[in-house]
């Protein structure tokens, strides 16, 4: 059963190991980003940036995802789009490359709609291959990311 707060919102109190992956409770992980976290665009670019030269792109995805529910509307793809582009890379760290490609090309699509400096972001995306290495991927998306 997943956590849920008092008024019966998911929670992410569970903690995970540095590809995301649910842990036991109890277990020791890495930090997480806060499920109320509602970060501006710099501080969401900047965090994110952060965790990519980190090796984290799961926590990376979280900081997009902050970003995304807290955005206007009219951001609101831009961040569900880099999200996706960061669970894209989770996967190829996990050895999901089908599920790293899915994501990559749903999250591209969102944001090359944003034009520069985003759709160089959605290009490299989509450039990226089922065996992509991981680092290297993660090291493309994070020089076309700005901030």
């Amino acid at each position: 059963m997943r956590d849920r707060d008092p008024e019966g919102k998911p929670r992410n109190a569970r903690p995970r190991d540095s590809y995301g992956r649910p842990l036991p409770y109890g277990s020791t992980g890495v930090d997480r980003v806060p499920d109320d976290y509602a970060p501006t665009t710099p501080q969401a670019l900047s965090d994110g940036r952060r965790f990519l030269s980190e090796g984290l792109p799961f926590n990376a995805h979280e900081v997009f995802e902050g970003r995304w529910k807290c955005a206007p509307d009219d951001e609101r793809e831009l961040w569900q789009g880099l999200a996706q582009i960061c669970v894209g890379l989770t996967h190829l760290q996990r050895g999901n490359g089908r599920g790293a490609l899915t994501l990559f090309s749903r999250g591209a699509a969102r944001v090359q709609s944003y034009g520069t400096p985003y759709d160089s972001v959605g290009r490299a995306a989509s450039g990226l291959s089922d065996d992509s290495d991981p680092a290297q991927a993660i090291e493309l998306i994070l020089s076309r990311l700005p901030g």
